[in-house]
């Protein structure tokens, strides 16, 4: 290995270790009183309705890409609630990924150039869902008082799964 490989890796090694640390770590200056977290709270869900294109009123949705989108803001929302602790941190990390990139991937197989692009795509989302089920699983085991909503969101994270699958198997 050259002189400049060696450098460039140690570089990418500490930058990576840098996103990591400053990543887990929340200063001072982020830590935001009760009143503020309130009106962020009003905030989020004021601009969270203006990105739906209609209103919920609790009927289920049959347009899975307002449903994974809904479903990957839920988790988003579930995550915040999550405490930070070393186990925490990297149990919100996994569930963030895996639950918004059931709709991420979604979207792309809605976009495939092939059937064969489609069902990869579908398949990505199978798994995703699946481990999205997994994480909060694991969560409802770090956090026991989470555990009710948690549930809620494994049992949509299963059905999602169950409809993946069965486009999957066509």
């Amino acid at each position: 290995m050259t002189k400049d490989e060696e450098s460039t890796n140690d570089e990418f090694q500490m930058t990576k270790e840098a996103r990591r640390t400053n990543y887990r770590k929340r200063p001072a200056e982020e830590q935001v009183a009760g009143e503020a977290e309130a009106s962020w709270e009003e905030t989020l869900e004021v601009s969270v309705s203006k990105l739906r294109e209609e209103p919920n009123d609790g009927k289920r949705v049959f347009d899975l890409q307002e449903r994974t989108a809904r479903f990957g803001e839920a988790i988003i929302g579930f995550a915040k609630k999550i405490p930070l602790s070393p186990v925490n941190n990297r149990l919100i990390e996994q569930l963030v990924g895996a639950g918004t990139s059931v709709g991420a991937n979604y979207c792309e197989a809605d976009d495939g150039v092939s059937r064969k692009d489609f069902k990869n795509k579908i398949g990505t989302c199978r798994k995703e869902a699946r481990e999205t089920k997994f994480f909060l699983r694991m969560v409802a085991t770090a956090e026991p008082s989470l555990k009710p909503e948690a549930r809620n969101l494994r049992r949509e994270a299963k059905e999602l799964h169950l409809i993946f699958s069965k486009i999957w198997r066509k």
